[in-house]
């Protein structure tokens, strides 16, 4: 589940990310369940790892309740915390890792409390609106530390678009910057892009990582 950038109904407005963590709410307990492909963009997260100039502190935002992402950094060694606006969501990760930390919050108004070795955005960054995309993004890429890595996924489009559908069973918002777009934000923030991949082709899911300079 919510593993494609979908086709839906053009839209500038409908849904806000508390919206968004209410529809979650709703179906979190997908993302628990035995059914779950664990192996969901691990060989991904793998790839980034081996950018990683160190492997102390790492950030899962949009940590979901699967957990996989928390099992995989911790067993490289990094220290993980996880960030959701999904209080369901938040519930279950916990049950499952009691000795994470983890963040209630909207990533637009959270303040990373430290310099990070690697933050994933796992199938999240879709969700925040598009306005707010570029402060977003360039927010987590100073909040590398030196040689840190940031993996995260996009709708795999030229040119920004925003869209409310229910694919999923509940209303979801989704918004691209467009690949041109997001490269220059990288740029702008003196990292680099080291991988971008359509790794689900046709769909139009993209994964990239970047590396702070």
């Amino acid at each position: 589940m919510g593993c494609r950038f979908p086709s839906g109904v053009l839209t500038s407005r409908g849904m806000n990310p508390r919206d968004i963590a209410r529809s979650y709410d709703r179906i979190a307990h997908a993302w628990n369940a035995e059914t779950f492909r664990r192996d969901y963009g691990i060989a991904a997260h793998e790839r980034a790892i081996a950018f990683a100039r160190e492997k102390r502190h790492a950030l899962d935002v949009g940590c979901g309740a699967s957990g996989r992402l928390v099992d995989l950094l911790t067993g490289r060694g990094f220290a993980v915390e996880g960030l959701d606006l999904s209080e369901r969501m938040l519930e279950l990760a916990r049950n499952r890792h009691p000795g994470v930390t983890f963040h209630h919050a909207d990533i637009r108004e959270w303040g990373l409390p430290r310099k990070y070795d690697l933050v994933s955005a796992w199938d999240s960054l879709w969700h925040v609106p598009l306005a707010d995309q570029e402060a977003v993004l360039r927010k987590i890429l100073r909040g590398l530390a030196p040689g840190g890595v940031f993996i995260f996924t996009m709708g795999g489009l030229d040119a920004p678009s925003e869209m409310v559908n229910s694919d999923m069973g509940v209303p979801m918002y989704y918004a691209s910057p467009g690949i041109p777009r997001a490269l220059a934000w990288i740029d702008a923030e003196e990292s680099v892009c080291r991988h971008l991949e359509y790794d689900q082709y046709p769909e139009r899911h993209v994964c990239l990582i970047a590396q702070r300079a």
